[in-house]
């Protein structure tokens, strides 16, 4: 009895195993390997172009160690065969690598421990980039950093880390977590450029205040400075004064509203 051809299911679930991991997955019978040639490197560098630009550090450092190129061949190869992405936009690919690194990817003895966060830091930039938010449209471009409502811009993202991954670099690469955390803002200014700055943990939670309560500037760090049992509550409002006026300049607070 002649064999019977594969069905179309059949075929073009061997045919995406084939282009996801020729390595582990043979090619469907009766297509030529020459075409089949054109998928898997017009797939494969796709992907891997758009997660070099959008994670450059993290690929030059896998790169630079001992492995060579191989190292994030392996690693894009590996994210394309295991990784179920939920999402068809190239745009979030980004988004899905960093998902593959944090719950599937299999660390090896030579990887840095700073790895997952300086993945985490790069995928900010592109992500806050394309972001939809907005700058509120009923707020007030001037105002008093004391006396009204100071708001956080929805453009300007917090977050702490274990290690400096915004110094990582060639030239810089830490064994171990530092001394003190990082806490980083990472901000889009109305001019569409992205920018970051280095603050603290104090500094994230008074932006935290005045995001979550309706009180003047004056009020959350009256209310800061009781968290903190800060000893000279003076020198702090001055300091937060300061450092309101200095956001604002920065478009990390983006208006006010008048309380």
């Amino acid at each position: 009895m002649p064999k019977s051809r594969p069905s179309f299911q059949q075929t073009q679930g061997a045919f995406a195993a084939h282009i996801r991991h020729p390595q582990l997955h043979q090619a469907p019978e009766h297509i030529e390997d020459r075409r089949l040639e054109i998928y898997r490197n017009l797939f494969f560098n796709n992907i891997e172009s758009f997660l070099a630009s959008g994670f450059p550090i993290l690929k030059s450092l896998m790169v630079g160690n001992k492995g060579g190129e191989e190292n994030w061949t392996n690693m894009v190869r590996d994210f394309i065969h295991r990784h179920q992405s939920h999402s068809p936009y190239f745009l979030q690919i980004s988004e899905e690598f960093l998902a593959y690194l944090q719950q599937e990817y299999q660390p090896r003895p030579n990887d840095p421990g700073f790895m997952l966060e300086l993945a985490h830091y790069e995928w900010v930039e592109l992500a806050l980039d394309v972001s939809t938010a907005e700058i509120p449209t009923d707020i007030q471009q001037q105002g008093n950093v004391l006396d009204d409502h100071p708001i956080p811009s929805p453009t300007a993202w917090r977050f702490i880390y274990q290690y400096p991954v915004h110094r990582i670099g060639s030239e810089f690469q830490p064994q171990e977590p530092g001394p003190e955390v990082t806490a980083l803002i990472v901000y889009r200014s109305t001019a569409l450029q992205i920018g970051f700055m280095e603050s603290n943990p104090v500094t994230l939670r008074l932006l935290e205040i005045l995001e979550s309560e309706q009180i003047s500037g004056r009020a959350a760090i009256i209310k800061l400075a009781t968290e903190i049992e800060h000893p000279e509550p003076g020198k702090l409002f001055e300091f937060g004064t300061d450092l309101l006026l200095e956001l604002k300049n920065q478009e990390i607070i983006c208006g006010f509203r008048r309380i």
